[in-house]
């Protein structure tokens, strides 16, 4: 496994550089000016060009890119221009809740997904496989905020079993910091579920027709411990492709629950930075949840490795 992730970590590199220029283009190309959005009240030319001047916003993009990239091998991810606090302090006060959100949507699906899965692929055709293919097609088909309102409106409104909004730090009370997350991870955790599901079923009814999963049962091993021994472990392949990805986008791109539910994660804060301008603060947010898509994926190989030797070994 070791030539293998430094081979994964070496192949970051490139991807980074990629990354970070195509994010630097971008943000920079974005119509608006962040001094004029700072000092919109006022009308002091010399000032606002003396804050420019500043923020080094008058140099070309490539000098301001270089300058970046010179800053970044050292470790710094510039300031903020709104609050000229670093980025990373600014983003260690929102990764918590966007991770927390993540994994527990991430458990939301799989404790839904496999069972129903595995149950589907098993028993195709029956009853149980039919709402497992009524559960994705709604899983896929409802948009996230609609579920949001939905939940709100019932366990929020009607019963007031949970907060409609707001966060409360897990570490700090448990019980109320899971009671703040429950409504936006089932939002998260059922639209994951419903994809996984599918993928699952998929996978396992292509592996159940394999000639070894016949020769086990042959031998007259019980379907449960066919399924269990021989079929789910490489029926996993792609399901944790999917986890994979996945994963990355919720710590990222949750940005419509996050505002439904008011929640103090990254992505409210890398919209807020667009919309305010903020060039370093936006470049850092996406140069870090790139490198957790790439650490996702890296565990993704190894877990590869485990899951298969033909890809350890090879």
């Amino acid at each position: 496994m070791g030539p293998l992730i430094a081979r994964r970590f070496l192949a970051t590199i490139p991807v980074l550089v990629l990354v970070t220029a195509g994010v630097f283009s971008l943000i920079h190309l974005t119509p608006g000016d962040p001094v004029e959005t700072m000092m919109a009240e006022s009308q002091d030319a010399q000032a606002k060009e003396s804050l420019r001047r500043e923020l080094g916003l008058d140099q070309p993009v490539t000098v301001q890119y270089t300058a970046w990239l010179a800053r970044l091998l050292s470790g710094d991810l510039g300031r903020s221009i709104r609050n000229h606090e670093p980025v990373l302090e600014n983003v260690g006060r929102r990764i918590r809740p966007s991770v927390q959100l993540a994994l527990l949507a991430m458990l939301v699906s799989l404790l839904v997904a496999f069972p129903l899965g595995i149950l589907s692929a098993s028993r195709r055709n029956s009853a149980v496989d039919r709402f497992g293919t009524l559960f994705a097609l709604f899983g896929i088909c409802m948009p996230n905020f609609l579920l949001a309102l939905l939940l709100i409106f019932c366990f929020g409104v009607s019963l007031r079993w949970l907060p409609i909004s707001g966060y409360v730090d897990p570490a700090e009370d448990l019980a109320g910091g899971i009671r703040s997350l429950t409504m936006p991870a089932i939002t998260l955790g059922l639209a994951l579920a419903a994809v996984i599901t599918r993928t699952l079923r998929s996978s396992l009814i292509e592996v159940l027709s394999e000639d070894y999963i016949r020769t086990a049962r042959a031998k007259g091993l019980v379907d449960q411990l066919v399924m269990r021994r021989h079929a789910l472990k490489s029926g996993l392949i792609p399901v944790v492709t999917l986890l994979g990805l996945q994963f990355g986008t919720l710590i990222g791109g949750a940005v419509i629950t996050e505002y439904v539910f008011a929640l103090p994660g990254v992505g409210r804060l890398v919209v807020d930075a667009v919309f305010a301008r903020d060039y370093p603060l936006v470049q850092g947010v996406i140069l870090l949840i790139a490198l957790g898509f790439i650490l996702s994926n890296l565990v993704v190989d190894i877990i590869y490795g485990w899951l298969d030797p033909r890809i350890r070994y090879g």
